[in-house]
């Protein structure tokens, strides 16, 4: 278990790492080389719209490597999905500029874009259900969480060399060619990353599937005809936990060094200390979910997330480093209380033979409708001199959608199950035996 949950991870963080190297160039330089006719806010915008494009390609990309997953199996997703991503990170890196090759430059970025997203929502579900369905009942939460592990590793990657490149080099230099050298880097990650999986074995239960011979033979068609309640409660409950990370690694830091004044190497350094401790207690998380169950963690989680956005715009906004890092982590802790436990909760929601594809589909929804539009809305609802509320109530909002979906869906971990089933049938068959005559 050890060694595919460290396959699973290192995998997951390198096709993230990808993702969010994006991010934070778009946040520091892609508006003003890709942009250079708009103003500062309009440019910004921008460079997140086509931030966002990668969002609105995950669930195209989750419902073709999960036909994969579900007819071929789940190892063809993690080597396919890995490759993608890293050639278009790469890829992204040797664009030319606006000024060199005018507007085939941002049109290159966002057909890039696109691919990189389109790798990525492949790669979670083949990540997840490769630790999912090798795991033991009562363990499977904490090896599931492996996998979700990763992004704050890719985050703590890709904002780790930006930062380091950001203090060594001038704004020029750093403009000119610095902010390309982590695309690029995405190369050799991307070759370490297909060694560590080019031994990873098929999951027990798909090869279940193929020995049966019920593997579905359209597993879209089927969670969207038979299943289609279940994957809308599943996007629109994991939509604030997009949407509170990327108000915290990408909006966050476009707003601390344009309007604050904040320079960015604080600022990269505040989110890279929340990162790291919400990576950290991820796998604690996970064993309670372990134990009492996933649904009542994300419904905490999401709860923490209504009552923490206002304290997180008021923290960021004293500019403080310290004060503005614990804004940033008390954001995240409230968003890991639940991703930690949806590695296993999707998972279990979905049978078998069309989990890949529901699984994922499902995770990337929530992608969509959480991450997509909050840089560019949150950049938008904080334009002007005054402090951004407004983006503190569209945060809640979605907290509150989220837990509401949450709320509707049922719990899964199947030792709790267990024991609620006992406890009812306990409790049933007492009350008869009080109630039968003497």
């Amino acid at each position: 278990m050890l060694r595919l949950a460290s396959a699973s991870l290192a995998g997951t963080a390198i096709e993230f790492y990808d993702f969010f190297v994006y991010g934070t160039a778009a946040a520091l330089v892609l508006g003003p080389l890709f942009f250079p006719s708009f103003s500062p806010l309009a440019a910004t915008l921008a460079a997140f719209g086509t931030f966002g494009v990668g969002f609105l390609a995950r669930p195209l990309g989750s419902a073709v490597f999960g036909h994969i997953g579900d007819r071929h199996g789940r190892r063809p997703v993690l080597l396919g999905s890995l490759l993608l991503t890293g050639l278009a990170t790469v890829a992204v890196g040797c664009v030319p500029s606006y000024a060199s090759i005018g507007v085939a430059a941002p049109i290159l970025l966002v057909v890039l874009r696109f691919l990189q997203g389109f790798g990525l929502g492949g790669e979670w579900g083949g990540a997840v259900l490769l630790t999912a369905e090798h795991a033991p009942e009562r363990r499977r939460g904490l090896w599931s969480s492996f996998p979700q592990m990763g992004p704050a590793v890719g985050f703590l990657l890709a904002n780790g060399l930006m930062l380091t490149l950001s203090g060594t080099l001038t704004d020029g230099q750093f403009a000119a060619w610095g902010w390309r050298v982590p695309f690029w880097a995405a190369g050799l990650l991307a070759l370490a990353g297909l060694w560590l999986r080019r031994s990873v074995e098929e999951t027990p239960q798909f090869r279940a599937l193929a020995e049966t011979g019920r593997r579905a033979d359209a597993p879209l068609a089927e969670v969207v005809r038979d299943h289609w309640r279940l994957l809308l409660l599943t996007g629109g409950a994991l939509a604030v936990g997009y949407a509170v990370f990327y108000a915290v690694t990408t909006w966050s830091l476009a707003y601390a060094t344009e309007h604050l004044g904040v320079h960015r190497t604080v600022m990269l350094a505040c989110i890279m200390a929340a990162v790291a401790l919400k990576g950290l207690a991820t796998p604690a998380v996970a064993v309670l979910g372990d134990r009492y169950g996933r649904r009542p963690l994300c419904l905490a989680g999401c709860a923490a997330c209504v009552l923490w956005m206002f304290p997180f715009v008021a923290l960021l906004r004293t500019a403080d480093p310290l004060l503005m890092t614990l804004g940033l982590l008390g954001a995240l802790l409230g968003m890991v209380t639940m991703f930690a436990v949806v590695g296993a909760y999707l998972p279990e929601l979905y049978a078998p033979r069309i989990r890949c594809t529901g699984a994922a589909v499902g995770y990337n929804l929530g992608g969509v409708l959480g991450g997509a539009l909050t840089p560019i809305a949150a950049t938008a609802l904080a334009d002007g001199s005054g402090p951004p509320w407004a983006v503190a109530v569209y945060l809640t909002a979605i907290a509150t959608v989220s837990l509401t979906c949450f709320a509707l869906l049922p719990e899964t971990n199947p030792v709790v199950v267990r024991q609620r089933t006992g406890a009812v049938a306990e409790s049933e068959a007492g009350a008869a035996e009080a109630a039968a005559p003497v």
